[in-house]
């Protein structure tokens, strides 16, 4: 109920803002001569009988208002579109920025995506992390401790943390502290990894 509301609202203050631009004469550009042609003969076919001529003038004022009305909807959303690709913009930045490896892994442990740090970690460039399974990216050993870490965040749903070694680059095998969190619809595990000294 209180969305009905809220829409009810919501349309009201559009109509009023119209009418209000209209009546200032400051209607958006694109509502300038875009009623109709259809629309325009109606409206001569009704005034030129003295009988009709206020309903055609209403008629008139109510598809002015509706044609104010979705051009500033068409401004919101506009406005919304660059306001999101702004924040998409930012987020991708502090995802791929980001001095800690981050990676995005789905439930069987596949990387769907990672940042600039993680693909430095594991010695490998950052377009080869997608794809890859990632125990392949660990030392034997290594591999039952996060894949099961992984296992263990799928299930429960609480955050968990391991040490794991790489299987080494050109800078050789190198420990790091993993921390995992499952994604809020469940379908995805958010993967944090930094380098430390030793396997603590």
């Amino acid at each position: 109920m209180p969305s009905t509301i809220n829409e009810c609202n919501a349309y009201i203050q559009l109509r009023d803002k119209a009418e209000a631009q209209l009546q200032a004469g400051t209607t958006p550009a694109a509502s300038h001569g875009s009623v109709g042609v259809d629309a325009l003969r109606l409206l001569h076919r009704l005034s030129s009988n003295p009988d009709n001529a206020a309903d055609a003038l209403k008629l008139l004022h109510e598809l002015q208002v509706h044609q104010v009305e979705l051009d500033l909807q068409n401004e919101e959303i506009a406005a919304n579109e660059r306001a999101l690709v702004e924040d998409l913009s930012l987020y991708r930045t502090l995802f791929d920025s980001a001095p800690l490896g981050y990676l995005l892994v789905d439930l069987e442990g596949n990387v769907i995506q990672g940042n600039f740090a993680a693909a430095e970690l594991f010695g490998i460039g950052q377009d080869e992390l997608e794809g890859h399974s990632i125990g392949t990216l660990l030392l034997a050993e290594s591999r039952p401790k996060l894949l099961g870490l992984l296992q263990q965040v799928a299930q429960s749903g609480a955050r968990g943390s391991c040490v794991a070694e790489t299987a080494g680059s050109t800078q050789g095998a190198r420990h790091m502290q993993c921390l995992a969190s499952l994604s809020p619809e469940r379908k995805h595990i958010l993967l944090v990894c930094r380098e430390c000294a030793n396997a603590e």
